[in-house]
């Protein structure tokens, strides 16, 4: 069967080149004899790929020596957790965006440890846009202040960041990370799951500014304290092996393309070619304000939930699958994350050109 072009929010596409690289090292990852599914994290057979991931990372996104790495488990939402838990611990207070249900969710689990305030929302526009901010709202001596950098669901992002001063800025950056460069010094801590554009399911990256380690509340679980992370090289009970082995290989991937420049004038293209074309199409519209459209999650609707279903169908049948919305929003929605080629992005429009004579 000939592969399909998937444009799942994730788990989604990984790289073939990465899938057969993987293949052909199933069974004997660099002539050990065994695979990395069965190798033991505390070989010496294993230390490279580890070790080699971080170290890649650092350098991929160029990440200032005066922050830690972390590779965890526990998906982007174990974290909602963790972050209040190791950061809310001066005056108990932090700020948070609501742009979206993870940032709703991050927010809800944050209330349970202290002085939470929404300082600006967009549930009134069903998400459609990243709401205004204003400094005066900002708490001045709030621990920190949380966004959710890219929103998979409702296909926003934001495209400057708020001005925090001296509070450090936390960012979700699951959906985004690695799709373009950051400049990872303006951020106290950026965080994401790997499923979207690093690695498989399982793998959940957090970066951290050093000075900011250590504070954990005394209850906190130890698998959640990022310094005890931190200070075991991820290494504090067993990581998720196979993830870091993929995510090295993507890393490595990524830098061969040209690094992260060369990846966003390629995710640049791919998001105008959609766009370009639901702008002019009178079947399809996409309901984000222009200015906060995502790059990697691209929602798009016609005016009727009969032929959005339609279309979905028909849509899967010529080999375009994972286009259905989200549950909460319905409609349809295409993540064109780093691994889709250019090629699936412009055979898409072809068939939704296609799809629009037809109906």
């Amino acid at each position: 069967m000939a592969r399909v072009y998937n444009f799942s929010a994730g788990p989604s596409m990984l790289p073939e080149s990465v899938l057969n690289r993987a293949a052909e090292e199933m069974l004997d990852y660099n002539g050990t004899g065994q695979s990395v599914l069965e190798m033991s994290h505390r070989s010496k057979a294993y230390e490279p790929i580890i070790y080699g991931a971080l170290d890649l990372f650092r350098e991929v996104l160029n990440v200032p020596e005066n922050y830690k790495i972390i590779f965890c488990q526990g998906g982007a939402s174990t974290q909602f957790a963790a972050i209040p838990l190791n950061f809310l611990n001066g005056s108990g207070k932090a700020d948070y965006v609501l742009s979206g249900q993870f940032s709703t969710k991050a927010y809800k689990e944050a209330t349970k440890y202290g002085d939470i305030k929404v300082v600006a929302s967009s549930k009134e526009q069903n998400f459609s846009c990243i709401p205004a901010l204003d400094k005066a709202n900002f708490t001045p001596d709030a621990d920190y202040f949380y966004i959710c950098q890219n929103n998979t669901i409702y296909g926003t992002r934001f495209t400057e960041l708020p001005d925090t001063g001296n509070v450090p800025l936390i960012a979700d950056v699951s959906s985004c990370f690695l799709s373009e460069p950051m400049d990872v010094s303006k951020y106290g801590v950026i965080y994401g799951g790997a499923q979207k554009n690093v690695a498989p399911a399982g793998l959940t990256v957090v970066i951290v500014r050093e000075d900011l380690l250590g504070h954990a509340r005394d209850y906190t679980p130890v698998m959640l304290d990022y310094k005890t992370l931190a200070d075991n090289d991820s290494m504090y009970n067993t990581p998720p092996c196979y993830s870091i082995y993929m995510c090295k290989l993507v890393l490595e991937w990524i830098k061969n393309l040209g690094g992260l420049e060369a990846l966003k004038l390629r995710n640049e293209k791919k998001a105008a070619i959609l766009y370009n074309y639901l702008d002019g199409s009178e079947m399809f519209h996409n309901p984000v304000n222009p200015k906060d459209r995502s790059m990697m999650n691209v929602t798009f609707v016609t005016d009727s939930d009969e032929l959005n279903a339609k279309f979905v169908k028909e849509a899967a049948d010529a080999g375009f699958v994972n286009l259905k919305g989200h549950r909460s929003v319905g409609g349809m929605r295409a993540s064109i994350y780093n691994a889709m080629p250019v090629e699936g992005v412009e055979k898409l429009v072809d068939f939704m050109s296609e799809f629009e004579k037809n109906n």
